[in-house]
């Protein structure tokens, strides 16, 4: 806080709120500085905000505030139902599927809002269902087909699809017999796709020195490399390398090269990166910094500032998507953009790639 270049910001933080209480109640020694201290107070942004500068400044140890928060929906949510049984099945559904799958596929690395998003709208899903059945004097054991589809046409039903993932989970463990809620089928990408705005707008984010460079580079890993704003925040230094001259990121196992002017972009941001945190305490990680200390921008408010670009999110990351699986095989879309092989084996044959005349025209490069 004493290095901290805007005083007056800072000052009017620490005067703010409880602010100053805890930090004096953590130096004083009357509250332990441990983040399940920190858990007993009143859950919010100041507290986030406190629990991240102390996390920063290496007072706190880090930990996966996405998990953390998650879990604590999962306990929620499970406790709402109002049947025993109910809530048996819901643990089970919730740790040893949901979020065991969920930590599966992080491996090791923070849990994303958006990931936690799909979890709980998943759980919630299951606790619908099982309330309606509950107030109908039926479990998910006990129903059938017709009861099932009794719920799905009601006017009030909501998650209908997520609610699918739990009737398959619950056939799947014996939970549940003679049910069937097929699964939605994944046909190809639904929005329109306008090449030549894809390829307007990359020219203006690639010339236009009025737009920051953050934000040109960030459209432009979404427009040319299909990525996410949730896995475009989360780009730290290390993933982007330059050697003898050539710049190089990395989304999966395999770096890609970038070209001019992309790569100078992305040394001008690694050079300049700024958190947008008012009490900075270390050097970020982060190629996109965000607002609390030591943290990235989050996937929302980058989304936000891309759209405002003009930039429609899903429409783009499909142009761009569809267009790279025309040119490559499955098994390189997925190591180099960091994708499932499932994902990018979908989108191939969506966009009709021919995986033979790749794997033909390598053997005569190798031949020459």
């Amino acid at each position: 806080m004493a290095n901290t270049e805007r005083t007056t910001t800072a000052m009017q933080w620490l005067s703010g709120g409880i602010v100053s209480t805890v930090l004096s109640d953590l130096g004083s020694g009357r509250r332990p500085l441990t983040h399940e201290a920190l858990d007993e107070l009143p859950d919010g942004k100041v507290v986030e905000h406190i629990r991240s500068v102390l996390v920063a400044a290496s007072a706190l140890p880090a930990r996966d505030e996405q998990m953390i928060r998650l879990e604590r929906v999962v306990s929620h949510l499970i406790a709402s139902h109002s049947t025993a049984d109910g809530r048996q099945i819901l643990h089970r559904y919730a740790t040893w599927h949901l979020v065991r799958r969920l930590r599966y596929r992080t491996r090791g690395e923070d849990v994303t809002h958006e990931q936690l998003v799909v979890v709980r709208q998943h759980l919630r899903a299951a606790v619908i269902l099982l309330d309606w059945l509950a107030e109908h004097d039926l479990t998910i054991a006990t129903c059938r087909q017709s009861d099932l589809e009794r719920w799905l046409t009601c006017d009030d039903t909501r998650l209908r699809q997520e609610t699918g993932h739990f009737v398959r989970w619950a056939l799947a463990r014996n939970v549940a017999s003679d049910l069937s809620f097929p699964a939605v089928k994944w046909t190809g990408p639904s929005q329109p796709m306008d090449e030549e705005a894809r390829w307007a707008t990359a020219r203006r984010l690639l010339h236009d020195d009025t737009i920051r460079t953050e934000d040109r580079l960030a459209g432009l890993l979404l427009l040319l490399y299909a990525q996410w704003p949730s896995a475009i925040s989360r780009l730290t230094v290390d993933h982007i390398e330059e050697t003898s001259g050539v710049v190089r990121i990395r989304f999966g196992d395999v770096p890609i090269d970038l070209p001019e002017p992309v790569a100078d972009l992305a040394l001008q941001q690694v050079a300049v990166r700024r958190s947008h945190a008012v009490l900075a305490c270390t050097a970020s990680p982060w190629i996109f910094p965000g607002g609390q200390p030591g943290r990235p921008i989050s996937a929302w408010a980058m989304g936000e500032r891309l759209r405002k670009l003009g930039i429609r999110l899903a429409e783009t990351r499909s142009t761009a998507l569809f267009q790279l699986a025309t040119e490559l095989p499955a098994a390189i879309l997925a190591r180099t953009l960091g994708i499932h092989i499932t994902v990018a084996v979908k989108w191939q044959r969506s966009a009709a790639g021919d995986w033979g005349a790749y794997a033909a025209d390598v053997s005569r490069r190798n031949n020459l």
